[in-house]
């Protein structure tokens, strides 16, 4: 099995994606620098900020959030958007 060492949780021999998760220079930098269990996390985390947000994905502002949260969470300092439960069904996009 192919291993990387994962930028997130910076463990070693950490299993890698099978495939990039998107067709891009993006999903291409993810697979070479996050392991498959780190990018599992991020799903759940990107369900809990398109449900509680009430984003739609396929919504172009909606995308390039998400897309700016894969950056700062996974290849950043890996500080992105705290979900704020106290504006829950208030957020207009």
């Amino acid at each position: 099995m192919e291993t990387i060492i994962c930028q997130r949780c910076e463990r070693d021999n950490a299993p890698v994606q099978e495939r990039a998760p998107f067709k891009s220079e993006l999903g291409e930098r993810l697979r070479e620098a996050i392991c498959s269990d780190c990018w599992k996390d991020w799903l759940k985390h990107q369900t809990s900020l398109i449900n509680h947000y009430g984003l739609d994905p396929r919504d172009k502002k909606a995308r390039a959030f998400l897309y700016e949260q894969i950056e700062q969470v996974l290849l950043g300092d890996g500080n992105g958007k705290d979900i704020d439960t106290s504006k829950q069904g208030t957020i207009e996009w």
